[in-house]
């Protein structure tokens, strides 16, 4: 595909055996995750929408590996649940919050599309397309002002770009020198719409040049270079403080969302990418390496699927649900002097 980054141009050394281990692990966790929650969505545990992520796992991980998770701010579209735990959200807070539980990360009145944690800087899962744009810029325009080296990380599908908000911000990005990391992960579709059907031009990096925001375009599937892409480009808004542009491509193995049976895509199509399933690809490529075996790697399974099973879905179960008297709450600040009795009612 065309304007990847060589294999040669890998992390030294292709990357430490600890933390290829660790990414390895980390993207089994959410693929079992995920796939969990599509089971209990299919006997009603879970309701409302639900968008999965399967295929797409390089992506969160990659990135976040070269960024800092629970130090940088993160927002994203919805499908939101494997950016909430790469950021450190806990998979039973987020699994509750699926179930619609007390216990969720947004006491189970979001849902899946709205995963929250403002404690671990993840700053949210938004339904409304290209939403989180203009968010991340005033993350980082707030980030800036308070002279911070945190920085603003805003990933989104390639649907989102068209969008009026995506040009609206990126330009402001720019003129402002905001410290923002966009991050595209174009996995070919907006529900069941191509993007040779609806975009002009494909390859979404090239669409900010009129922005003069520096922009890559990387293979999505390998975390490998994933994560050097993502070096070069959180190093540049690190830095520089001024915003940068990634597109990877990527695939979703599943449907847009459950209700989606995906005939627009070929079953060839679909087989042609699991190929490029981002775990067997790094999977193949450690065990080539002698840094792991296959026995091993389905040791980490049973461990994952026991700890899903065993713990994390029971506390989704057996949470409470949420008080019908919150309902209200979380509209505005609570304890907020403006609001309750302070300078707005006469205050100085």
């Amino acid at each position: 595909m065309p304007g990847y980054p060589p294999a040669a141009l890998l992390l030294e050394d292709s990357m430490k055996t600890a933390l290829r281990k660790k990414l390895l692990r980390d993207m089994l966790f959410a693929r079992r995750f995920e796939e969990q929650c599509y089971q209990d969505y299919q006997v009603r545990k879970i309701g409302g929408f639900l968008h999965l992520y399967p295929g797409q796992e390089a992506c969160a991980h990659g990135v976040m590996a070269a960024a800092r998770p629970g130090e940088d701010y993160v927002i994203t579209g919805y499908r939101d649940h494997v950016h909430a735990l790469v950021c450190g959200v806990p998979a039973k807070e987020v699994m509750a919050e699926l179930y619609g539980k007390a216990t969720g990360s947004s006491g189970g009145f979001g849902g899946s599309m709205h995963i929250f944690d403002a404690s671990k800087h993840f700053m949210g899962g938004y339904a409304l397309v290209g939403g989180p744009f203009p968010l991340a810029a005033g993350l980082a325009k707030a980030l800036k002002m308070q002279g911070r080296d945190e920085i603003a990380i805003c990933f989104l599908g390639d649907a989102a770009n068209n969008q009026g908000t995506f040009h609206e911000t990126l330009n402001m990005a720019s003129v402002w020198e905001l410290p923002v990391l966009f991050i595209c992960e174009n996995n070919l579709y907006g529900i069941g719409t191509s993007i040779e059907r609806s975009t002009a031009e494909l390859d979404q990096y090239k669409r900010v040049a009129a922005y003069r925001i520096p922009a890559a375009q990387a293979d999505g599937q390998d975390i490998e270079v994933v994560h050097e892409a993502a070096q070069i480009a959180v190093n540049h808004v690190r830095e520089k403080g001024t915003p940068y542009f990634l597109e990877l491509k990527t695939y979703r193995f599943r449907g847009h969302s459950m209700s989606d049976g995906g005939a627009y895509r070929s079953k060839e199509e679909v087989e042609e990418w699991r190929k490029k399933d981002p775990l067997e690809i790094l999977l193949a490529r450690m065990i080539e390496d002698g840094e792991i075996t296959r026995e091993e790697y389905d040791a980490w399974d049973e461990e994952i699927l026991s700890e899903i099973e065993d713990e994390i879905v029971p506390f989704a179960e057996n949470s409470p649900d949420p008080d019908p008297a919150d309902l209200t709450r979380y509209v505005l600040v609570e304890d907020d002097p403006y609001v309750h009795g302070g300078p707005s009612k006469g205050g100085a």
